[in-house]
């Protein structure tokens, strides 16, 4: 028994070093300015799926992601994890999508992936934080789906049983397969790269990516085909070009502030036992920990 698992993963700008140039004149993230990283959540959902991968000798993972070119860096952090080939969805078109173009490209790229039956993402990512996409990728490929998932527990030939973590506990469900499982941040975190595959999968490139480079690789991708990485664009998924990007996006921003946090008083104590009681108490009486 094998399965063919998904991983839906999205390259996210770091929200710790978010300055005054984070958003654009129209509302939109300007990612340019800030460093990008794996979104964690999806991380997690990566180490659900690698799970599955051990327990079932012969299954196989592809990573899915949508965004500019640099996002294959993701595509190619999942492969030295242990996932075995990724797909881009990558194309001026996409650009701007809110969660409703984003999971009908999401959804068009997995139809032509073609046979799944189990698709895993991270419960929402840090530069949204909508929890959205998931589900709505489910609805429009007509799948059963269960978030909240902090472990997949047992698959079966027909069915999956997830532990969702609640906010008031937790409780154990199933459902058909192929499904679609959103996992939380509370999920065991993804295992490390592993060395043996980061010397395998470092060389994996897009077709644009191996179209920028100086160094001329053509005779490794024609016989290592293992290290190209897939790259569609809209048309490449038969997508609706009006159904995608800021075209396909009801969601308007209307206004965008920057917060900036400032210290208004400050408290100086020493590091004497009966400074640090008092102040222990104080920060318990007015909720602060505790």
């Amino acid at each position: 028994m094998a399965f063919n698992i998904i991983v839906l993963a999205k390259q996210v700008p770091d929200t710790r070093n978010v300055g005054k140039n984070a958003m654009k004149a129209d509302g939109t993230v300007n990612r340019a300015a800030l460093p990008a990283i794996f979104n964690p959540e999806d991380l997690s959902a990566l180490e659900q799926a690698l799970g599955i991968k051990e327990q079932y000798p012969g299954s196989r993972i592809t990573m899915l992601t949508m965004g500019p070119g640099r996002a294959a860096e993701i595509l190619r952090e999942g492969m030295f994890r242990g996932a075995d080939d990724g797909v881009l969805l990558t194309d001026r078109a996409f650009a701007g999508a809110d969660t409703l173009a984003t999971s009908y490209a999401l959804s068009m790229a997995i139809k032509k992936i073609g046979k799944f039956d189990i698709i895993v993402s991270g419960r929402q990512a840090i530069d949204g934080d909508t929890a959205q996409v998931g589900p709505q990728v489910a609805e429009k490929l007509g799948i059963p789906q269960i978030t909240y998932a902090e472990n997949i527990e047992v698959v079966s030939d027909d069915k999956i049983r997830v532990k969702r973590r609640l906010e008031n506990g937790v409780e154990v469900v199933e459902a058909p397969l192929p499904a679609l499982i959103t996992v939380n941040g509370s999920a065991r975190p993804c295992r490390p790269r592993n060395a043996k595959l980061l010397l395998k999968y470092k060389h994996a490139k897009t077709i644009t990516e191996r179209q920028m480079e100086n160094i001329d690789y053509i005779d490794i991708y024609s016989s290592r085909p293992y290290l190209n990485l897939t790259e569609w664009g809209v048309a490449d998924v038969g997508a609706d070009p009006k159904e995608c990007g800021l075209s396909g996006s009801p969601t308007k921003v209307k206004r965008t502030e920057n917060v900036v946090f400032q210290t208004k008083e400050s408290k100086h104590i020493s590091d004497s036992d009966i400074e640090i009681d008092s102040l222990m108490k104080e920060l318990i009486e007015n909720h602060t920990i505790g």
